[in-house]
């Protein structure tokens, strides 16, 4: 089976690298990294699985044995969904691949609330050695609205540090690793009772300014918030009101709104805000994990016919 690399990676520049590890997972099946772009015109004609941050629309108008498409973003809404579901090739997402990555960058975020890191360099650049009130994670209650894998690798390594978790999902009934897991409608019951409020869920209508004024005042005075989201999901001028008043205890953001935030924000200048440029997801071994799941896809077909296969994949189209 014939798989094709597309020339551009999801950084831009590591497309050879991706390939290179592909071929380590596939030594049986013919893995091709076009360079330019009459390369991926020429190698799509025989291909049957195209894996790549996006494609053009005009390249599968060509004739081609495609079957399947293996995105490099967990998001899809940028990819010619009517084009793959006319010419019946398959869909897949990188769902996953940043959750061990984020769910660390999360639990280095809490920790460094409670221990008090953000005050203690503080201190250091002032040479000052004095005590400073410190609290523990382990007891505490963090409330992770979103329970997809992010959310669910967050709600799982909270375990080993004995901290009780709640998950607000959409759709409750399927559960998930948190302790407890509710609806949306129990968000606000959930806020109150919450030490930590971890935001790991996606941007729609329903989440765009989830976390208003409302949801800071219900929240404890010594909560902290964790946006690994979207910066819509919170209303950054409700949050920083409540900053300015001690609504809140602290932040911890990824993401903004705007982002990315200018220099003349006022977030920048809050010593309880942690800010980071929207890389909890950077880790250097995103492309080892994404092959892991392309290659065990392209196994699957291989070993099961592509019909069978379609059943298990990650993100058929039409089977979100």
């Amino acid at each position: 089976m014939k798989l094709l690399v597309l020339r551009e990676g999801i950084h831009g520049t590591n497309a050879a690298d991706y390939a290179e590890r592909l071929r380590e997972r596939l030594p049986d099946h013919e893995v091709v990294l076009a360079r330019t772009p009459e390369a991926e015109e020429r190698e799509i004609a025989d291909a049957r699985v195209v894996t790549g941050a996006s494609i053009d629309a005009d390249l599968l108008g060509h004739e081609t044995r495609l079957r399947l498409f293996a995105g490099e973003y967990a998001g899809h809404g940028h990819l010619p969904l009517d084009a793959f579901e006319e010419r019946g090739v398959g869909l897949t997402n990188a769902a996953g691949v940043h959750a061990p990555n984020i769910a660390e960058y999360v639990v280095g975020a809490l920790l460094s609330h409670v221990r008090g890191f953000l005050d203690a360099a503080r201190r250091q650049e002032r040479r000052e050695w004095r005590p400073m009130p410190v609290g523990e994670l382990a007891g505490s209650t963090v409330t992770i609205v979103g329970l997809g894998n992010i959310g669910g690798a967050v709600a799982e390594k909270l375990r080993a540090f004995d901290v009780e978790t709640v998950g607000i999902r959409a759709s409750p009934e399927k559960g998930g690793p948190a302790d407890t897991v509710r609806g949306p409608d129990d968000l606000h019951d959930a806020l109150s009772r919450s030490d930590a409020v971890v935001l790991a869920c996606p941007l729609t209508d329903a989440t765009r300014g989830l976390l208003g004024s409302a949801e800071f005042t219900t929240m404890p005075t010594d909560a902290v918030l964790v946006n690994v989201a979207r910066g819509p999901v919170v209303d950054t001028d409700a949050l920083v009101t409540a900053l300015r008043r001690n609504v809140i205890g602290g932040a911890t953001l990824d993401v903004t709104d705007p982002e990315p935030l200018p220099e003349d924000h006022p977030l920048w200048n809050f010593g309880n805000v942690q800010l980071t440029p929207h890389n909890a997801g950077a880790t250097p071994r995103y492309y080892d994990r994404l092959a892991d799941l392309v290659a065990g896809n392209v196994r699957l077909a291989a070993e099961e016919g592509w019909d069978a296969a379609f059943e298990n994949l990650v993100l058929p189209v039409g089977r979100e």
